[in-house]
């Protein structure tokens, strides 16, 4: 199973399309990449902000999911990024949970480019979900 390889354990169709890997993922910190496509640019050659936004997205949600083996996704109720730099190769994310409820979780992070400059940081919070049985 593709999703398992890359370490989500569920299935996304966009996640998969964008070929969002995580690189670690534990005790509420998860370690992503973006490798760049042509067709995630912008009109500037840049990445989009969208595909950067998307891969914040889930390095937020996936840092909070990692705080409990019984939750099965994450649903994001609220996210606030700042862009800060372009984005012209492979993007580094990093999640971090920084406070956990009984469902909602706050997370921060960041996304860097391979030489280590800040692209753009964010702040989150997300709803564990749970099976139904």
């Amino acid at each position: 199973m593709a999703e398992a390889k890359a370490g989500f354990y569920i299935h996304v169709p966009f996640i998969e399309h964008l070929g969002i890997r995580i690189l670690e993922k534990g005790d509420g910190v998860v370690k992503v990449r973006l490798d760049p496509r042509p067709e995630f640019a912008n009109s500037w050659g840049s990445l989009h902000g969208g595909a950067l936004m998307t891969l914040l997205d889930v390095a937020l949600a996936s840092a909070g999911r990692s705080l409990d083996d019984k939750c099965n996704g994450a649903l994001t109720v609220e996210i606030k990024v700042n862009f800060i730099a372009a984005a012209n190769g492979p993007v580094l994310g990093e999640g971090r949970a920084q406070r956990a409820g009984r469902s909602l979780i706050f997370s921060e992070g960041e996304l860097r480019s391979e030489d280590g400059t800040l692209l753009a940081k964010a702040t989150g919070t997300v709803k564990l979900l749970y099976p139904t049985e």
